[in-house]
């Protein structure tokens, strides 16, 4: 008798099928214990430090939410302009930043840290 050489495979994608299965139902289990992790770091990573000691971040937050648009050198891309050598004043960048304008939304930095953000991207030349 000669085996069905397809066995294998089905027991396979069931197997796989299963742990998929099996790791969805954890995480959704854990899922506020693994949000904690992921945003305040773990044994002392680099966001828990950052929580811990208070202090803003400019370039990181920077890193985070502005370069998906206006380009890793903050140099504008497409229709999204330059941050760097803006000719906007301090004020006027910290009006963006707390309502939008054109495509950009409002909010993208907490309200406490507007005024730190609208400096560094002053800042930049």
């Amino acid at each position: 008798m000669t085996k069905n050489p397809i066995i294998p495979y089905i027991l396979i994608m069931l197997f796989g099928i299963g742990l998929i299965f099996f790791l969805s139902v954890e995480g959704v289990k854990n899922s506020e214990e693994i949000a904690a992790t992921e945003e305040y770091g773990e044994g002392g990573a680099e966001g828990g430090e950052e929580a811990s000691a208070g202090e803003f971040d400019p370039e990181a937050l920077a890193q985070q939410k502005c370069i998906s648009c206006h380009g890793s050198s903050y140099e504008g891309q497409g229709a999204f302009p330059s941050l760097v050598g803006t000719e906007l004043s301090e004020e006027e960048i910290a009006e963006v930043l707390a309502n939008g304008k054109g495509a950009m939304p409002g909010g993208l930095v907490p309200a406490e840290n507007i005024e730190a953000m609208a400096a560094w991207v002053k800042s930049l030349e």
